[in-house]
């Protein structure tokens, strides 16, 4: 059955914002328990580690004075969401303000178009240096001349260690200061480039190019998150793969951390297209919802405008990840691993097995957007059902493995798309195979941070409920 993913509320988010808006004179904010009780009522009702916390038992209060004296000990919503959350979840997640999240779905955000990771130096001070991943088009990243590769070790002239970046990276514009690196010291190039948020619709298709090597044609598609919006685009690129003749694929999510799952499930129909209505994935939730709500995901042949599904049938894939790699993308290596040969070129990933979706101050069970309580914005994100693939693999918190171990060398990079490239020229050597471009040896170094980290979605798989 295909099933939809995303909240119809998207559809019509920005007439009801609008709504709520143009109401907010008229309202009273809401009473710190009353915005208690729906965490309460929303954890009690779906949350996948219900039974972890026993306060969150069907038979924890005898009625709703004495749930409302355990609540009163909790002096803020927060602190009630992180009391109830188990020890075991690291991805459930409280949001005061609605409207970001909803727009992240989207693929709406505030961005200045550098997308970076933050690295330890290798010198053990607590400095830290950036490193940029790629620049979104139409940016001030672009405008600047950022590139994949360049360094940068200052924020408006400090420098960045473990304690300041968070701080250093919070406003919508600050100047960094670029740097190059020896073998043994950072070296300031005496260049700086001034970047501005502003709010930006990123297309997760950064490229998708057919590569033709020694007679070979093989597809790469750097897909750096699991939009709906963008679901079109995804099947146009493996249209485009089909009509170039591609007959082997490159999939590179190293900096993907995840999204919807039927977008998800629909990546993994385009890689193959042979399993159509088979298990692609099984769903576990908390005891009390598992009857009514378990549904298996199945490979399909429509994505979700219904249009058709671009397939190319493969027996095998590539999959180039990272520690980033996350939920949905790791839904989709775990997904095919039963039916085709997934080689996983790269680093461990993050280890996130879990589906979430969003729940309003609302009557259960929808907890829907469209009859939430006006007098606050408050939304949850908690986990709701965990997936394992059709062999029954799941629990994967330590991440999964790669075929083909590597990390990336920040200071040798290379171009995405090239051939030459570390990580894409592995997964090319495997499939031709051909000699890889030498590689110094360099020292492995601790990512502390990147660019994406304080996304409403970072690490997020999102589901639906029925």
């Amino acid at each position: 059955m295909k099933r939809k993913i995303f909240i119809p509320f998207l559809i019509v988010s920005a007439l009801f914002v609008s709504c709520f808006e143009d109401a907010d004179d008229n309202l009273q904010p809401a009473a710190t328990i009353d915005i208690q009780n729906f965490i309460y009522r929303g954890l009690n009702y779906f949350y996948l580690y219900k039974a972890d916390t026993p306060e969150l038992a069907n038979d924890a209060f005898a009625g709703q004075d004495e749930l409302n004296a355990f609540l009163d000990n909790y002096d803020s919503p927060e602190t009630l969401f992180d009391y109830l959350k188990s020890p075991q979840d690291r991805f459930s997640n409280l949001y005061s303000d609605y409207t970001l999240i909803e727009n992240a779905l989207s693929g709406i955000t505030l961005s200045n178009g550098m997308e970076f990771g933050l690295v330890y130096y290798p010198d053990g001070s607590g400095n830290v240096f950036g490193y940029v991943r790629y620049v979104l088009p139409n940016t001030d990243a672009q405008t600047q001349g950022l590139k994949r590769g360049d360094l940068f070790t200052t924020i408006n002239g400090q420098q960045i260690n473990e304690n300041n970046y968070n701080d250093l990276l919070a406003p919508n514009s600050y100047t960094i200061g670029l740097a190059t690196y020896n073998g043994t010291d950072f070296t300031s190039t005496g260049i700086t480039a001034t970047l501005n948020k502003t709010q930006y619709n990123e297309n997760p298709v950064y490229k998708a190019q057919t590569l033709e090597i020694n007679g070979e044609k093989i597809g790469y598609l750097m897909y750096n998150g699991f939009i709906r919006d963008y679901d079109a685009e995804l099947n146009n690129a493996f249209a485009q793969f089909k009509s170039d003749g591609v007959n082997s694929l490159v999939l590179d999510l190293r900096y993907n951390g995840g999204g919807s799952v039927e977008t998800a499930t629909d990546l993994a129909s385009m890689i193959t297209g042979q399993f159509n209505g088979q298990v692609f994935y099984k769903e576990f939730w908390n005891e009390d919802r598992q009857p009514e709500y378990a549904e298996n995901g199945v490979f399909d042949n429509s994505i979700s405008n219904g249009n058709a599904t671009n397939s190319l049938n493969l027996s095998k894939v590539y999959i180039l990840t990272t520690r980033r790699t996350a939920s949905a993308s790791e839904l989709v290596l775990n997904g095919l691993r039963p039916y085709i040969d997934a080689v996983q070129v790269g680093d461990t990933t993050t280890g996130k097995f879990q589906a979430s979706f969003l729940l309003y101050d609302a009557p259960a069970p929808q907890f829907s957007r469209n009859e939430a309580n006006p007098n606050h914005t408050y939304v949850m994100l908690p986990l709701v059902f965990k997936t394992a693939n059709a062999a029954g693999n799941t629990n994967y918190n330590d991440g999964l493995f790669p075929q083909i171990p590597m990390q990336e060398d920040y200071f040798n990079l290379g171009q995405l798309g090239d051939a030459n490239e570390p990580f894409l020229a592995a997964a090319l050597n495997e499939i031709l195979p051909r000699p890889l471009p030498v590689r110094r040896d360099f020292r492995p170094l601790k990512e502390i941070s990147n660019s994406k980290a304080n996304s409403p979605l970072y690490e997020k798989m999102i589901g639906e409920k029925k």
